[in-house]
């Protein structure tokens, strides 16, 4: 029986994000060590997001849009809008900085922010390579329509599609419009699989499950059945024996190479990014201890 993993709220440079992995119950599904739905979150002209430069080691980080647009920049000097259907695929590996906000253009009217980022965990043998960025628009992704069904590929292989975005380990992500009353088979059966309702609504063995809500598939779950038009984030990959660690925004299997991150960080030590070094995001300081009580 599928498992429902609950989301926590956060804000993120002005964005409502709900963050469904890492979870107490999952900490990863496959090579998806986290997963945000950002917004939708509405802004008013002269308002919008301001995510400043911020490091990243040890993963690749994917953006997929449903709403909006974002202005990319990173320290390999890439500057590129991303609009709904593209992918951002970013491998920090050794080290990168990169910065998420608007352009001109969009911070000058009204607009909304609707979509989801997702940190895939990099194998411990390419934890270090050097950091690159892919840029995928969203007519380059494979799709398929089979009777209503409409399923893109995004990242990984599923359904027979490959999508062209470079990976380092079995993965799938698959975005799936379908009407009412559709069958929907679990790409890859021998693999980790969770399952995030955008709109509508499916059951999977008897259990229905609705917008936001993230459901970890048993391995006898091998069927979706859509209750309502709906559509749909199919995510996951071989099972991870060894969890890598996770702090703030480096992913590392050594907590020795996460206390090095952070000193690189303080000191200064990662690159900047073209045109946008002015300011960033400090390191976030530990908590305090809680004292005795006497």
């Amino acid at each position: 029986m599928a498992q429902l993993l609950k989301a926590t709220t956060h804000d993120i440079g002005g964005l409502t994000v709900k963050r469904l992995l890492p979870h107490m119950k999952k900490r990863m599904v496959g090579p998806f060590i986290f997963f945000d739905r950002m917004g939708p979150t509405h802004f008013p002209a002269g308002q919008g997001i301001e995510v400043q430069p911020h490091p990243h080691i040890g993963l690749s980080t994917l953006t997929y849009l449903f709403e909006g647009r974002i202005l990319h920049r990173d320290s390999l000097g890439n500057k590129l809008e991303i609009a709904p259907g593209d992918i951002n695929w970013m491998t920090a590996g050794s080290g990168i900085v990169h910065s998420e906000r608007e352009s001109f253009e969009v911070r000058g009217g009204e607009h909304t922010i609707n979509g989801l980022q997702s940190w895939v965990a990099l194998p411990k043998q390419y934890s270090d390579i050097d950091p690159s960025f892919e840029h995928i628009g969203r007519h380059d992704l494979p799709q398929i329509t089979h009777n209503g069904v409409m399923t893109r590929v995004i990242a990984g292989e599923a359904y027979g599609l490959n999508s062209p975005i470079t990976t380092y380990s079995e993965m799938f992500y698959v975005d799936i419009i379908a009407p009412i009353q559709r069958t929907i088979t679990v790409p890859n059966p021998d693999q980790e699989t969770a399952l995030y309702v955008i709109f509508g609504e499916v059951t999977i063995s008897g259990s229905s499950y609705s917008p936001g809500q993230l459901a970890l598939l048993d391995h006898e779950d091998t069927y979706i059945t859509t209750t309502r038009d709906t559509r749909m984030i199919l995510l996951g990959g071989n099972k991870w024996e060894n969890v890598p660690y996770i702090h703030w925004n480096f992913v590392s299997f050594s907590k020795e190479r996460i206390e090095l991150a952070k000193q690189d960080w303080r000191e200064g030590n990662f690159p900047s990014i073209p045109d946008d070094d002015r300011e960033y995001v400090p390191l976030p300081t530990d908590k305090p201890k809680a004292q005795p009580q006497r």
